[in-house]
């Protein structure tokens, strides 16, 4: 769990980092988010500033639109009203996003799709989830939008955690790539940082898999780039640390699948591990614009 108190230009004034009871159950989980936001709300004070707002950005199908955390296997939360309960227990104003569509959102405004309209922003790592901006603004789907680990890229290929086959997190997630490199070898890895490192030393079982993994999301990033026309993809996540072993030949076969469709450009996200959290204090200047008594800057607010 990352929280930050920023000012009105996203500067952070105050970070926290603390672990996700997750094991405790979800009631845990929402009383140590609601205690970090009044953590946080704590600090602002000792600085003499008020705070205007709060985001709050969570896995899972996230309904923006009914601020509703719908569900999230990982935190056993069902059609949970989170931003109303976090606002009841904390007295602040909260709004809920997605935490990939809000890294997403950060990308584009602060990183590395700063001033591009039409992005794509994928997240590689035990998973794969992406988000879409649209004409500037994040897709949101009722909540479904952004599912590109989901989609098949080998028919008939290995069972996915969501039930189906073949599905493009069982081949290049993070996890999925240090899999099959053991399963071809019999080799344990030091996860997909350790296959990269192979393939960097020309280890051909280490080469073959990666090829494999680059082929597959090139092709759910080609089906994406036809149906949303996206000037640029943004590589996010554990495995995009690769760099350009991983975004070359991305470029390379994503390339060579597209035809009459605009070529987007293919780079690796700015914003790290920060990205989340960044997202989720735009949702919350967002918000803050709009309510009485701020003033909005073009993108946000001021006190």
């Amino acid at each position: 769990m990352k929280g930050a108190l920023f000012d009105g230009d996203l500067r952070p004034l105050a970070v926290l980092h603390e672990p996700t009871p997750a094991a405790a159950g979800p009631q845990a989980v929402v009383d140590t988010a609601a205690q970090a936001l009044l953590r946080l709300t704590g600090q602002a004070a000792d600085h003499g500033l008020r705070v205007h707002g709060a985001g709050v950005v969570v896995p899972g199908i996230v309904r923006e639109d009914a601020q509703l955390a719908v569900r999230s296997v990982n935190l056993g939360w069902r059609d949970l009203p989170l931003a109303e309960v976090l606002s009841e227990r904390t007295g602040l104003p909260v709004v809920l996003g997605h935490d990939v569509r809000a890294g997403g959102l950060a990308e584009s405004v602060l990183g590395a799709a700063r001033g591009v309209r039409n992005v794509l922003f994928v997240a590689i790592g035990t998973g794969i989830a992406g988000a879409l901006v649209c004409d500037g603004e994040p897709t949101q789907g009722q909540g479904y939008a952004g599912e590109l680990g989901h989609l098949v890229v080998d028919p008939g290929g290995a069972r996915c955690a969501c039930g189906g086959r073949g599905c493009l997190e069982t081949v290049a997630s993070a996890s999925a790539v240090a899999a099959a490199f053991t399963a071809r070898t019999g080799r344990s890895v030091e996860g997909a940082a350790g296959v990269a490192a192979l393939v960097a030393r020309g280890d051909a079982d280490a080469v073959s898999v990666w090829q494999r993994a680059v082929d597959a999301l090139a092709t759910a990033l080609a089906t994406t780039v036809t149906l949303f026309g996206c000037e640029r993809v943004v590589l996010g996540g554990g495995l995009a640390e690769a760099g350009e072993l991983l975004l070359g030949p991305v470029r390379q076969r994503l390339d060579e699948k597209l035809t009459f469709q605009r070529r987007p450009s293919v780079v690796a996200a700015e914003l790290g591990d920060r990205a989340g959290c960044l997202g989720a204090g735009l949702l919350a200047r967002r918000a803050a614009a709009r309510a009485p008594g701020t003033f909005a800057t073009a993108e946000g607010v001021r006190r």
